[in-house]
């Protein structure tokens, strides 16, 4: 049959084509296996490793339950009526952080549920995506999540720079101090808590107000895992150890931090479910 080495040819190219598609943008190609309930474009693209992390479903590895967990989650989103809308992408360090805003119908109410997804790849076979955000609008409750990435080690220097205003904000949660955690935001900066779009603390006062709340027993250990800097925003992913004197099970977060023109920080968001003791 003289035609089928052009045919195979031709699905090898495709193949090659799907692939390249698919490295180049992971998260929308996830999100399209999500949408659709179908994972074999997913599983050429990635024909190592699969492995994800879920707020609702835990961890998920290799292709077998990798099949499973899409059609599952196709099916509680699809009852759910959900549409996400995406409001910012951060790449840098060979991983993309992408801030999504779902829309989900839920007991006849419409709820807005931030998340953020992190796509790596350490190769071109295998890939990780971790989600991150808080049940509470989708649930009810919060969820206290096992650890995802591992605590670095006491000897290691945080990912973020001391003197960016990143390092300056993640030393002023440590310490509980207000005044400081303030001082690193523009006049019209603003705080988005992991409840969703409604829990924004804007401009000093409001800023002031939630940080003393926040610090009220003492500082907020956060231990920094994984920076994704692309110059105006900065994504850490994070364990919480401690909230004021106490010392907590680490749980993990993500904390997206946008900075403005003067240096300062324009927004900072919070995607986890750690809930103060």
């Amino acid at each position: 049959m003289p035609w089928f080495p052009d045919f195979a040819n031709a699905m090898v190219l495709a193949r090659a084509q799907t692939r390249a598609v698919g490295q180049a943008d992971p998260v929308r190609q996830y999100f399209s296996a999500l949408n659709s309930g179908d994972s074999r474009d997913l599983e050429t693209v990635w024909p190592g490793e699969v492995v994800v992390y879920d707020p609702r479903l835990g961890e998920i590895r290799g292709h077998k339950q990798l099949r499973q967990f899409i059609r599952t989650s196709q099916n509680w989103l699809a009852e759910r009526h959900a549409r996400t809308e995406t409001m910012a992408v951060t790449t840098a360090n060979g991983r993309a952080v992408v801030e999504l805003l779902a829309h989900l119908s839920i007991d006849g109410r419409d709820v807005a549920w931030p998340v953020a997804v992190v796509a790596e790849s350490r190769d071109d076979r295998s890939v990780a995506f971790r989600t991150y955000g808080s049940l509470l609008p989708v649930q009810g409750q919060r969820s206290v999540r096992p650890v995802i990435l591992a605590l670095p080690p006491p000897s290691a220097a945080a990912p973020v720079r001391a003197g960016d205003v990143v390092g300056r904000y993640f030393a002023a949660v440590e310490a509980g101090d207000v005044e400081a955690a303030v001082r690193t935001f523009e006049a019209d900066g603003y705080i988005r808590d992991p409840a969703g779009p409604q829990a924004i603390h804007r401009g000093a006062a409001e800023l002031r107000s939630f940080f003393a709340a926040q610090f009220s027993a003492g500082g907020i250990g956060l231990q920094q895992c994984a920076e994704t800097d692309d110059g105006v925003r900065c994504a850490v992913e994070y364990n919480c150890v401690r909230w004021g004197t106490r010392d907590l099970p680490p749980q993990p977060g993500l904390g997206v931090y946008e900075r403005a023109a003067d240096g300062l920080l324009a927004a900072a968001r919070s995607y986890d479910d750690i809930e103060p003791p």
